[in-house]
């Protein structure tokens, strides 16, 4: 992630294509390792590529990444069918939180005081 970074940084600092002895620049102003071959395939998978573009195309894989809750990770992670997800939803919406007239303020329990 930090050479991706390094690479984002060269382009907004208006390098259109960094190279490998400018990313590791970059990553050894702040002290951190350049792993060569890391670089090297960063580099050749944006070779020729708009930045804009390839943002874009990010944008649309990560909007079919599953952002579930452990309900759903749970399911895959098994191999089990997410179905029984909306029947936990319905049970949750059943109850109905009763108030005994016990707030947090009333207790001196609140967080910021």
């Amino acid at each position: 992630m930090k050479v991706v970074a390094a690479y984002l940084l060269a382009v907004l600092g208006g390098n259109t294509s960094p190279s490998a002895d400018d990313l590791k620049r970059i990553l050894g102003s702040v002290g951190a390792d350049a792993d060569e071959d890391r670089i090297q395939l960063l580099l050749s998978q944006v070779k020729g590529k708009d930045i804009t573009e390839l943002i874009a195309s990010g944008r649309e894989k990560l909007a079919s990444v599953p952002a579930g809750g452990g309900v759903a990770v749970a399911a895959a992670a098994t191999g089990a069918a997410a179905a029984p997800a909306p029947a936990a939803e319905a049970k949750k919406e059943e109850k109905v939180e009763e108030n005994d007239g016990t707030d947090d303020e009333d207790l001196g329990l609140s967080l910021f005081d």
